[in-house]
């Protein structure tokens, strides 16, 4: 949820990058996964090209409902075996509808993972702003992706809300999941 404050105007008009970031913000409140929740907005310009939120690819099954309270099965890593990624959704989603993804901009709610930022950079997506850290989430030392895209030319840049307007957020996370059988 966006806030203005302190604006000498009596309707403050919002930068493009706060609306986008608002935007990908509650996008990932329609994740259903209950381990996190992670939205996406892609962009030209002023254009919104597509929007995605993590979670199993459509018309397969819902994570919270199929796996209430404990989440999908997690793959050798610990990953998440069955879902998306907020990008993968946005960007398969524009490709599958033929939308021009080169010199794109995505907005994302955490920081994309190496495997992401393969694809974004692949794509040629020129611009990735994101609002929470990957490395910070999984308690990494380093952002693999940001760092991985920022040396093949990728723009890369924490949000920070314009003047006036704060961005209501939670992380991607609200803690760790309690087995229930404990």
């Amino acid at each position: 949820m966006l806030l203005t404050t302190n604006t000498p105007e009596p309707y403050p008009k919002p930068r493009f990058d706060d609306i986008f970031m608002e935007l990908a913000v509650n996008l990932a409140r329609r994740s259903h996964c209950i381990k996190a929740q992670v939205g996406a907005v892609l962009t030209r310009d002023t254009r919104i090209i597509s929007i995605g939120y993590n979670g199993p690819p459509a018309g397969t099954h819902n994570c919270d409902e199929e796996y209430p309270g404990v989440g999908c099965p997690r793959d050798s890593k610990g990953s998440c075996s069955l879902a998306l990624h907020a990008e993968e959704n946005a960007i398969l989603y524009a490709a599958k509808n033929g939308s021009e993804i080169e010199g794109a901009t995505i907005y994302v709610t955490l920081s994309p993972c190496i495997a992401c930022a393969r694809i974004i950079y692949s794509m040629k997506i020129a611009r990735v702003i994101y609002l929470h850290s990957y490395a910070e989430y999984k308690g990494i030392p380093t952002d693999e992706g940001v760092e991985f895209l920022r040396r093949f030319g990728v723009t890369v840049e924490r949000y920070e809300p314009g003047d006036g307007v704060t961005l209501l957020a939670d992380p991607p996370l609200a803690g760790p999941i309690k087995n229930q059988h404990s």
